[in-house]
């Protein structure tokens, strides 16, 4: 066990926020389409299954970034990783921006993807491999902070840019409609992450993998502060030796051909995405359209939406070393499936079809609010814990590999919903939001079924066993 006792310091909590600045990455990039769907589509002349994927086409890039970033931060170490993510945006940004049509959009953003894709891999197993393990939770939360922030920022930088230049169609600056400018904006934060992540210490756990104990012993003393370094490095030595060489191998087990814990680490994965979250941030500007919204009110909405989404991530991240991750799942559970069966019936008293739905009152207020309970449910408990948990559950030789695996089918969960919803939505919203609030019931089932506490324990004593401690709190 670490002596290093409670050690949310500076240096800590400065490192932490560096690596989860890639969440900031992922939350932006997957908000900035929100203010440029209808103007972009209109451009380009896109409906349905076309405006779907090029929406979510980031998503396919993400998939193969996540994928490949746990074996690739295995051999090369995580900070190589973050930098190679940040310069793979702010190509993306640019080229984005200054497309030419349909098709050429969606590669870049499929390009930006793949560095979305590896931030999203990397800042939970390097936030979890650098913390204290009683202050594990609150470090590893940053992630989903720095995420919804993300969202915030593009969704603001949306509005503003739409106001100044009179709507996201509208010709801005250098003669470049305002809608491209929203994707040109994405540049900044990926500079400043690629920056930031040459500013931060390798992380202790690949250093000892390496064999470079002493720059291991100096991290954790300078910034985990650990005292008994050599002790500590024994046990980081053994939980690597418990296993053989890192690969996806590794992951295989007797069930279903992966180890259990690997099984519930792609589910919480799965959940997370399966309840609909991201069609509030991808939509809601075109969903508050359909509720009698012009674009200003529609996309000012959206911005509330996400600062809601801040808020409630900040409860998040005072509760979770305090309460654990298992309560703040389950009751996160029900609170999405309430409030999106609310969302189901609302929606099921609509008038009109495809874009011309709309809701009648008082209907379109019950949906608004239920919309923003639904963020709040989701915010506080999975939006934050899900990241939380992957970070943590897995045993040290694995980690980086099974984060990468999981995290890559959270990115296909995302595609999929995000694809499926212009389809969805021209059927029934109404049959959409049941569906999610389905999902929502069963993570509700799967949590008490299978998800174990991590709440307190040393990243040495987690092992490939889906039942340990799942009652300790």
């Amino acid at each position: 066990m670490s002596d290093s006792g409670s050690t949310m310091n500076g240096r800590i909590l400065g490192i932490s926020l560096a690596a989860a600045m890639g969440g900031f990455l992922f939350g932006f990039d997957t908000a900035v389409i929100n203010g440029a769907i209808d103007a972009m589509s209109e451009d380009f002349g896109i409906s349905g299954f076309l405006q779907g994927f090029a929406v979510s086409s980031a998503l396919l890039g993400c998939v193969v970034g996540a994928w490949l970033a746990g074996p690739m931060a295995s051999r090369q170490g995580r900070v190589r990783v973050m930098v190679i993510a940040a310069a793979l945006f702010f190509v993306s940004a640019i080229g984005s921006g200054l497309a030419f049509g349909t098709w050429d959009l969606i590669a870049w953003r499929a390009l930006g993807g793949l560095g979305v894709g590896a931030a999203s891999v990397i800042a939970p197993a390097y936030i979890a491999e650098v913390s204290p393990a009683d202050v594990r939770g609150r470090l590893g939360s940053l992630q989903q902070l720095a995420i919804v922030l993300g969202i915030f920022a593009a969704l603001l930088s949306d509005a503003f840019l739409a106001d100044v230049a009179g709507g996201a169609a509208e010709e801005l600056w250098l003669g470049q409609e305002a809608w491209r400018w929203m994707f040109l904006a994405e540049a900044i934060p990926a500079a400043i992450y690629g920056l930031l992540a040459l500013t931060i210490p390798e992380s202790p756990r690949y250093l000892v993998d390496q064999h470079r104990e002493e720059e291991a012993a100096e991290v954790l003393r300078k910034y985990t502060g650990v005292k008994d370094t050599a002790t500590k490095i024994k046990e980081i030595h053994h939980s690597l030796k418990r296993e053989a060489k890192e690969s996806l191998g590794d992951l295989r087990g007797a069930s279903m051909g992966l180890k259990p814990i690997v099984w519930v680490g792609i589910a919480l994965a799965v959940f997370q995405q399966f309840v609909g979250i991201n069609v509030i941030f991808y939509y809601s500007t075109s969903l508050w359209r359909s509720v009698g919204f012009d674009e200003s009110q529609a996309l000012t909405t959206s911005v509330i939406t996400s600062v809601t989404n801040v808020l409630v991530t900040i409860v998040a991240i005072l509760l979770v070393d305090k309460v654990g991750r298992r309560p703040l799942l389950i009751g996160g559970s029900i609170g999405m499936a309430v409030t999106l069966g609310t969302l189901a019936v609302a929606f099921s008293q609509a008038q009109g079809s495809g874009e011309d739905v709309s809701l009648p009152q008082p209907w379109g207020t019950v949906a608004l609010v239920a919309a923003n309970l639904f963020v709040v449910s989701f915010g506080a408990t999975w939006g934050p814990i899900m990241w939380v948990m992957l970070g943590e559950m897995f045993p040290n030789k694995i980690r980086a590999t099974a984060v990468s695996v999981a995290s890559a089918i959270n990115w296909v969960a995302n595609f999929v919903v995000s694809t499926t919803f212009p389809t969805l939505s021209e059927i029934s919203l109404s049959l959409a939001y049941g569906l999610y609030a389905t999902f929502a019931f069963l993570s509700l089932l799967f949590v008490l079924w299978k998800v174990p506490e991590t709440k307190g324990r040393e990243l040495e004593d987690m092992t490939d066993d889906a039942r340990q401690s799942k009652a300790r709190t």
